[in-house]
């Protein structure tokens, strides 16, 4: 049974990287590419509240984010930023890690998954 979830891109070589140091340590996980399978609003809403805020849940530097108009990428409520990430799942930083007990991460490093999966 899993008890990590990590929502990604398939070929997202730091979701690559992710599952890769999972498994090496040995750490139950499902995978869920979020292109085949949108991520639930309340999943974003509860992301974006233990990140502190959507800025911190969006990759405001990858090309998808630079690519959008102005008017885009001045959202500024909720239901604007689930919208955007409806339209543009590639927003989403990758891989989002959800663990059972609802605690969520995003990126990823080795230093963080050690700490954070006490994996040494």
């Amino acid at each position: 049974m899993s008890t990590l979830t990590l929502y990604g891109l398939t070929k997202c070589s730091t979701c690559i990287k992710a599952r890769q140091w999972l498994d090496a340590h040995g750490i139950a996980h499902a995978f869920v590419d979020y292109r085949d399978h949108p991520l639930d609003p309340a999943l974003l809403r509860d992301a974006a509240a233990q990140l502190g805020g959507w800025e911190k849940l969006v990759n405001r530097a990858s090309m998808t984010w630079r690519n959008l108009s102005d008017a885009q990428r001045a959202v500024s409520d909720e239901a604007g930023w689930l919208a955007l990430i409806e339209a543009y799942p590639a927003l989403v930083r990758r891989p989002l890690a959800v663990a059972a007990d609802g605690e969520v991460g995003v990126g990823f490093s080795e230093k963080a998954y050690t700490k954070r999966f006490d994996a040494a």
